[in-house]
């Protein structure tokens, strides 16, 4: 039997949401593997791999987490992880890069459709439409994994689509 989980939660978001959660899931003797979370608007996105403890199934794991009251009117997924625990070396972070700007539609899409030439993965991404005074102005960052031979021309690629779109672009090796 599988007894690794994928857990989604997607509600309301609230200060304390995250120690509920990972504390139930620790009281209930679960492990946790890879972990997302992000705040969306008014609303969070909370996500992770979780090995269960032998004797705790995956509707153990809803029910339990269905009951804190932050959960109440969450949508809640418990469901088997079919795929490896630990990720490989494309998902290692070798770059950081922050974009931005005024908003630029196309520019995520702009970009994804490029990274795959020079075998470089987007580990994580994240975009934000920020207030400002002159308008919305736009911030995405992304994680990379990009090959060591092709970091210089991938790094000016993104360089280049940043800036055929007048918007500021930053980059530096992880450590």
């Amino acid at each position: 039997m599988n007894n690794t989980a994928l857990v989604s939660i997607i509600c309301e978001d609230h200060p304390g949401l995250i120690a509920e959660v990972t504390g139930r899931l620790f009281d209930l003797g679960v492990n946790l593997g890879d972990t997302t979370f992000a705040v969306l608007g008014g609303g969070a996105e909370f996500t992770l791999v979780a090995k269960l403890p032998a004797g705790v199934g995956f509707g153990d794991i809803e029910q339990e987490l269905k009951s804190l009251k932050q959960l109440k009117d969450a949508k809640l997924t418990v469901s088997p992880f079919a795929y490896r625990e630990t990720h490989d070396e494309q998902a290692h972070i070798t770059h950081r890069v922050e974009i931005t700007g005024d908003d630029s539609p196309g520019l995520i899409a702009r970009l994804s459709e490029a990274l795959p030439k020079f075998g470089a993965n987007i580990v994580r991404l994240n975009s934000e439409s920020i207030p400002s005074e002159s308008g919305a102005r736009f911030l995405l960052r992304m994680a990379l994994s990009v090959p060591p031979a092709k970091e210089a021309s991938c790094m000016a690629t993104i360089a280049n689509t940043a800036s055929q779109l007048n918007l500021k672009c930053q980059w530096q090796q992880a450590r």
